[in-house]
Parts: C-alpha cells; sequence; structure tokens
C-alpha cells in the first residue's frame, strides 16, 4: 500500500517540476523572444509591434508562475497549484476564442489550447498529492485535518 502512495507522489511532483519546466520555457521564450513567437503563431511581428509587447507580458507572468513551482515553501507551491488549473483553463478558451474570432490563425489558436489543455492536466494531476498524502493508512488523522483546512475561513486552519 505504501509503494502505491510513494508512486502516486512521484506522479504528482512530476507533474509539478513538467509543468513548471513548460511554464519556464514558454515565459522564457515570450519574454526573451517575443518576434520568434509571434512568427510561428503565423502574425507579421512588423505589422503587429503590440503583439510583441503583449508576449513580453506573458512572458514575464508565465516566468513567475512557473518559478513558483520550484519554490521550497510549499504553502506558496501549494497555493500555485491552486489557482494553476484556473489559469490554463482561461489560457485555452483565450485561444480557442481567438481562433474563432479570426484574431489569430485557427491552427496556431489550436496550438495553444492544446499547450493550455496539456498544462492543465499536468495543473490538476500536480494538486491531487495533497489528497492522497490526507488519504494514507499510515496517517489517518490526516483526513480530518485536511478537510476541516478545506472548510474552515482562511487563516483559521492550518495543513
Amino acid at each position: 500500500m505504501t509503494d502505491r502512495f510513494d508512486h502516486a507522489s512521484r506522479v504528482h511532483e512530476y507533474a509539478r517540476v513538467t509543468l513548471s519546466a513548460i511554464r519556464l520555457f514558454n515565459g522564457t521564450a515570450a519574454l526573451f523572444a517575443p518576434a520568434a513567437l509571434v512568427r510561428r503563431l503565423r502574425v507579421d511581428p512588423e505589422a503587429n509591434p503590440a503583439a510583441l509587447y503583449a508576449l513580453r507580458m506573458f512572458g514575464i507572468r508565465t516566468v513567475l508562475i512557473g518559478a513558483q513551482l520550484l519554490l521550497p515553501n510549499s504553502e506558496l507551491r501549494a497555493h500555485s497549484l491552486r489557482v494553476a488549473p484556473v489559469i490554463h483553463v482561461l489560457d485555452a478558451a483565450a485561444a480557442m476564442i481567438a481562433g474563432a474570432q479570426g484574431q489569430l490563425p485557427r491552427r496556431a489558436a489550436t496550438t495553444a489550447a492544446l499547450i493550455s489543455t496539456v498544462n492543465t492536466f499536468l495543473a490538476v494531476v500536480a494538486q491531487t498529492r495533497k489528497v492522497e498524502e490526507a488519504c494514507s493508512p499510515e496517517k489517518p488523522w490526516n483526513i480530518v485535518r485536511w478537510m476541516s483546512a478545506r472548510s474552515a475561513p482562511r487563516g483559521l486552519a492550518q495543513d
């Protein structure tokens, strides 16, 4: 039984680190090579210079949220994992809307939506580690603590 939880914990950690690596790679590329990314989206950076600024802003945000997943502070990592699915679902939705409205070529919009969907999946897999730890048969009292922390007002419960 312990092996199952060890394996599950490794899967969640791999998902967290993989999500961080994707965020850091894409964010760094957007920050330092926005013109190359704009061209990959089949947008002319000369005709659309505002796209370079928007990608740099995206890059800064993406690098920061990617780095949060590698911080030693488990509370900050946990917070980052809690908000990650929302961020990536909204990114996927924005890409699909941009494709549907002709703001991005369909192929570029589909690629961006697919990347964000993979990120959403990784974020969900990474954050479920706490639930499995709470349900560990070696620590049955954790589930009560975990559940009470989720239902208590912010600042009153301790994880």
